[in-house]
């Protein structure tokens, strides 16, 4: 059976980087060393022709030369001076010929008188002309000039470098060339390398297939993740931000590159995110959510940045804020049937003791004024929901020795209220208002105090001093839906808010009860920020706090949870 073998792992993009880079460096250095061997050829038979051509030009032009031309033994005069020019230049021969070619000088004495191997016949037309060519001592650059004696022609004057002189000193030139060409072949493979190697620390060694696919689920991660995600780089700029990071901090797109100071963010939230030591769930409010926000400093030698999760609390706040209604109501609902059992035990000692009439007088007192309220609110309010929390809320308020009533203009009718406007909103709103101001009645019966909002660590507001004390406390509530708006007002006969802490009251952590408490109000102007209305604070007629929320209702809002009338 054959074993296949393991599939060898594909080379890290560093490395595959670091060969092609190599590659390329070799094939630079050896292409700019054949284009410079190229070019020192051709450099260097120029230089022999201009060098030849004008020792040629310089001994035609000599009177001596034309001189011994005329003389009845031309070479005796010519040999030793042909052979003085040819040292001193360092050019390979110098040969004078007659008309005819024949040879009066040559670097071989044995040669004169022999005839030239070459072409002159351009030459005896009065020309100058190079040309390469294979003569005694070899292959050879050459120029042939005419010698004038007045207008007529009387010798020639050939004068050569060989071939081999010439790519000798090529080959020298070439040498350099190679070292200087492999130094450079060195340095950009040090290079490559040192270039390389901090590449593939940054890549982790990964293949570009697996960075490609690295990339892919980082994408699809950011993207599928709810919770949100943002990357902070070590300015403060946003680096990344995936699309539930968007949503959660109401930005747009296109913030990528912005700094966090420019976003328009609260200031504690802010603050946060700039933060450079680690947070761990901090509770924030935004405009319409309330998130809890973890970051951590990127470290590596030097701060890098900042990594920060978003995660949306805001159902759960506001959960946790019917689930703590629900257990005021229930405490109130325990507290009513032990008074019930209280008062049934006086309706049976009242007729033991044959006081029937007592007994019944007794108990209807307490049962038409439960009933009353109860008449009053489902009379008045046909939003189930509302109407539920006012009763629990009254039932809760009574056990704190608070009287909670209805105004006499409130009015919500069936099918008013839209299904766009949830329900949590409204039991978040109207819940912390009352439980605000069932706190600052209670404590304006006992004495000068704070105020708290929602009994779930709410904002309180400071209530302003005052010698006046309100025989009982009561709370005023008012729900009137109409004319393109619902409104909620909730006022008590406590001692008010100090105005200069007006403006702070709504705002997340303010409080006069400890640490731990302030997020009710916020809560409330979240919600009514969330659905389109306001929140005011005035000073109410039983010169308590009074505050407002008014929330727009669509025109033809359609028919939703309510009862029939």
């Amino acid at each position: 059976m054959r074993i296949p073998r393991p599939r060898a792992r594909p080379r890290s993009l560093a490395g595959q980087l670091f060969a092609m880079q190599v590659v390329l460096v070799a094939a630079v250095v050896a292409g700019c060393a054949f284009f410079a061997y190229v070019s020192g050829s051709a450099q260097a038979r120029e230089t022999a022709t201009r060098q030849v051509r004008a020792v040629a030009l310089a001994v035609a032009g000599s009177p001596s030369v034309r001189e011994a031309i005329r003389a009845p033994d031309p070479s005796a005069v010519l040999q030793p001076y042909a052979e003085l020019v040819r040292r001193d230049t360092g050019i390979a021969f110098v040969t004078i010929m007659d008309p005819h070619r024949v040879r009066w000088t040559h670097p071989d004495a044995d040669r004169i008188g022999e005839t030239f191997l070459g072409h002159t016949a351009r030459a005896l037309r009065g020309e100058t002309f190079s040309e390469t060519y294979t003569g005694t001592l070899g292959p050879s650059i050459r120029v042939v000039t005419p010698v004038r004696d007045g207008g007529r022609i009387v010798g020639l004057v050939s004068a050569g470098i060989t071939v081999e002189r010439v790519s000798t000193q090529v080959r020298a030139q070439l040498g350099a060339l190679g070292l200087a060409a492999g130094a450079a072949l060195a340095l950009g493979g040090v290079g490559t390398y040192v270039i390389n190697a901090r590449l593939r620390r940054h890549t982790h060694g990964m293949n570009a297939a697996e960075l490609s696919r690295l990339h892919d689920y980082h994408e699809a991660t950011l993207h599928a993740v709810r919770e949100g995600l943002l990357m902070l780089d070590g300015q403060h700029r946003i680096a990344l931000i995936n699309d539930a990071g968007r949503e959660l901090l109401g930005l747009a797109p296109g913030t990528v590159g912005r700094r966090v100071s420019e976003l328009d963010l609260p200031a504690p939230l802010t603050g946060a995110l700039l933060a450079s030591e680690e947070r761990v769930d901090e509770v924030h409010l935004t405009a319409d959510r309330v998130i809890v926000v973890n970051t951590r400093p990127v470290v590596g030698g030097e701060r890098r940045g900042t990594v920060v999760t978003l995660r949306d609390h805001t159902e759960l706040q506001a959960l946790s804020g019917e689930l703590d209604s629900e257990r005021g109501f229930t405490q109130a609902l325990r507290s009513q049937a032990h008074e019930a059992a209280n008062r049934l035990h006086t309706v049976v000692s009242l007729i033991e003791l044959d006081r029937a009439d007592e007994a019944v007088g007794f108990a209807t007192a307490e049962l038409e004024l439960a009933q009353a309220l109860t008449d009053r609110v489902v009379g008045a309010v046909a939003e189930p929901v509302l109407a539920a929390l006012l009763l629990g809320k009254a039932a809760q308020a009574n056990e704190r020795g608070v009287e909670l009533v209805l105004a006499d203009d409130s009015l919500i009718d069936d099918g008013v209220l839209p299904e766009a406007l949830p329900q949590r909103d409204l039991v978040t709103i109207l819940g912390n208002l009352i439980d605000n101001a069932v706190d600052a009645a209670s404590e304006a019966t006992t004495g000068p105090g704070s105020v708290d909002d929602a009994g779930d660590g709410a904002v309180p507001a400071q209530r302003a001093p005052s010698a006046h004390r309100p025989a009982r406390a009561r709370v005023t509530v008012t729900a009137l839906a109409g004319d393109g708006e619902l409104l909620l007002r909730v006022a008590d006969n406590g001692t008010g808010v100090d105005p200069a802490d007006a403006a702070e009251v709504f705002r997340r952590g303010w409080s006069t009860h400890g640490a731990g408490r302030g997020i009710g109000l916020a809560l409330v102007r979240q919600a009514a920020h969330r659905n389109g209305g306001v929140v005011t604070l005035e000073r109410g007629p039983d010169g308590g706090a009074e505050f407002t929320v008014r929330l727009p209702l669509p025109a033809g809002s359609g028919v939703r949870r309510g009862r029939a009338t």
